[in-house]
């Protein structure tokens, strides 16, 4: 048994952890708010979303250096990478940016052409039915939309390369060439994760380039070494492994979920998705399917519906006190709603909320809804039930899609995320809402936690991802 290091590049925070595999417990964990945004204020109108990524990786040396020195002397055996699946990062031929780091909330593909469709629009039907073994409906800020929409408007040279963030970030440790694995792959909307390779004739229909892509390694593999370069800045050892990066959505579920094949996963951070283990691909356009780590599958509703529609409620109430009461400081707004909800009964009296504000990638131009107000049910803690029990809904009705595909109920629900593990009152609904014990893993960080396993199965000390899982893995119960 031994020691390794799980670090997760969020666009919200960066996190690391050391994990001892031996005593199942994480010796540290730190985490640095990501402030490497740099999104103009005229850009924002546009719904751009635009990053330093070497900001984003000085914030990742840091946060390394930090957690080597307070392990003191401890040693590592290995390091794990994961991060924000969703987005781009354009490369030159000396290996270094040459545009920002392009986000998964980046909206340019919602942007109209001259003839009225939008680029995604145009993009859809040009790839037509090739999409259908992508395993993933094609949405504005994914690789393909942004490299799409880069072509078109004569900004992609022949001679770059595009990334995802944390295989960036592996290149920077070990200073060489970026690969990836399926599982960032599958999330650029031109991979088939059948075959487990990029769709060559798609490619060509969007006018694109396979040359523009990353070359696709096996999960839990090696991908290079810290050099004595970038040991020096980090203080990791120099010739430490570094595993091929993983896509976020799979590192949370391998380091949240102990039984694959029983548990549905919800997991809730700024946006939110279900996730279910499959053994064997099934495609559908309704949900996405998701290669897993290793081998297998996860079918996943993910939803743009999370924390940020709590937020947005939490701003209201903000905006509120500041403009009608001119108050300057107020008490911790969502402690206080979620106080006022559990004072609601269950149904919040009829009031119902869709809480799509910002659309689906189903349906973009979607926005949420209030129903069913009336005089009595026209207040905060009722408007704040409400919202949760919609949030909980929407994964209901995920589910419930999951379900009529054919695969196989699961009896045990997991929650994840900081949107979980910090709200208990919608930790409470969730669990009524699909009529099981919600369990929560007893650690934190998921998504790191499922880097510092895949480094262990990539160094021998498990078979595989779902052994490295089982190993791990406890929860705590929260009661229906």
């Amino acid at each position: 048994m031994a020691r390794y290091i799980g670090l997760d590049l969020g666009t919200t925070s960066i996190t690391g952890l050391i994990l001892d595999t031996e005593s199942k417990q994480v010796l540290i964990k730190k985490s640095v708010a990501n402030e490497a945004e740099i999104t103009s204020p005229a850009d924002r109108v546009k719904g751009r979303s635009e990053w330093d990524i070497d900001r984003m990786i000085q914030l990742a040396f840091h946060l390394l250096s930090t957690l080597v020195e307070e392990a003191g002397d401890t040693s590592i055996a290995g390091l794990g990478v994961t991060g924000q699946m969703h987005g781009m990062v354009l490369l030159n031929t000396m290996g270094k940016p040459c545009l920002p780091f392009i986000g998964w909330q980046d909206q340019r593909c919602h942007e109209r052409l001259p003839d009225g469709q939008t680029y995604l629009s145009r993009m859809i039907n040009l790839g037509g039915d090739g999409f259908a073994e992508t395993g993933c409906r094609p949405a504005t800020g994914y690789m393909a939309s942004t490299l799409f929409w880069l072509a078109q408007n004569d900004l992609l040279p022949d001679n770059v390369l595009a990334c995802f963030a944390p295989d960036y970030l592996v290149s920077r440790l070990c200073e060489q060439r970026p690969v990836t694995d399926a599982t960032n792959a599958a999330s650029a909307g031109i991979f088939n994760p059948i075959r487990s390779g990029w769709d060559g004739a798609l490619v060509e229909s969007l006018g694109l380039q396979l040359a523009h892509l990353p070359d696709v390694r096996p999960s839990c593999e090696k991908a290079g070494e810290v050099t004595k370069a970038v040991s020096r800045q980090t203080g990791l050892p120099s010739g430490l492994p570094v595993t091929v990066a993983c896509g976020d959505n799979q590192a949370s579920f391998a380091g949240s979920v102990a039984d694959y094949g029983q548990s549905v996963l919800i997991n809730i951070g700024t946006g939110g998705q279900i996730s279910a283990f499959l053994e064997e691909p099934l495609l559908t356009d309704a949900l996405d399917l998701r290669p897993f780590v290793q081998s297998g599958f996860l079918l996943v509703g993910a939803g743009l519906c999370g924390g940020r529609s709590y937020r947005a409620l939490r701003d209201f109430i903000r905006q509120v006190g500041e403009e009608v009461f001119g108050l300057s400081a107020m008490p911790d707004i969502y402690e206080c709603l979620n106080r006022l909800a559990a004072a609601v009964a269950p149904g919040a009296d009829g009031l119902r909320c869709e809480p799509i504000f910002s659309g689906s990638r189903r349906e973009p131009e979607r926005r949420g809804v209030w129903s069913g107000m009336s005089e009595k049910n026209f207040t905060v803690g009722h408007m704040a039930r409400a919202l949760l029990e919609g949030l909980a809904e929407q994964f209901r009705l995920f589910y419930n899609e999951m379900l009529e595909l054919g695969i196989r109920p699961r009896s045990r629900l997991i929650g994840s995320g900081n949107g979980i593990r910090k709200n208990a009152l919608l930790r409470q609904i969730l669990s009524a809402a699909f009529s099981v014990p919600l369990e929560v893993a007893g650690h934190t960080e998921e998504a790191a936690m499922g880097a510092a396993l895949g480094a262990a199965v990539a160094e021998g000390e498990f078979e595989n991802i779902q052994a490295a899982s089982r190993h791990f893995i406890r929860y705590e119960v929260e009661s229906v």
